[in-house]
């Protein structure tokens, strides 16, 4: 093991995860363990550095990804209420994937849309003064197109 201070350790294993992850879409165990014996660290330091950082994912994302603001107008506006709603309804915590691959539930700080709280994003699209209602709405659109689309994936072969 290197003695290296914090800083250092940070700054080379970050940069490394990520990209691990922008190649994977999450961080597996096995990049964790190649990662390790890269840097000549051991496992728990790199998996110290990256479970400490919320922005990386230790499981494979769904093919749609819902990230639900709890920053401070969103919290106000009954963001945390949203994100418990959806949790039962998708029947997983924040940071999981349905069994089925389908979605991603995320809680995040801030999406920079504090007027348009309580704000949701799915799939990279801000949804604001969303409600319960609303969400529903919108997941069961998505879940129209993709049954939709499997139909017409299915009749074409």
């Amino acid at each position: 093991m290197q003695d290296l201070s914090r800083a250092d350790l940070a700054e080379q294993v970050i940069p490394s995860l990520q990209e691990i992850q922008e190649r994977l879409g999450y961080i597996p165990r096995e990049a964790i363990t190649w990662l390790a014996d890269k840097l000549h660290l051991s496992e728990q330091e790199i998996y110290g550095v990256a479970s400490f950082y919320n922005n990386f994912r230790f499981t494979p994302p769904g093919k749609h990804h819902l990230r639900i603001c709890l920053g401070t107008a969103c919290h106000v506006q009954g963001g945390d209420r949203l994100l418990a709603a959806t949790s039962e309804k998708l029947g997983i915590k924040p940071g999981d994937t349905t069994s089925d691959g389908r979605y991603s539930l995320e809680r995040v700080a801030c999406v920079g849309c504090c007027a348009l709280a309580p704000a949701v994003v799915l799939d990279d699209v801000v949804h604001g003064r969303t409600t319960q209602r609303s969400l529903k709405r919108l997941l069961d659109s998505i879940d129209r197109e993709d049954r939709k689309a499997k139909k017409s994936e299915g009749g074409s072969q």
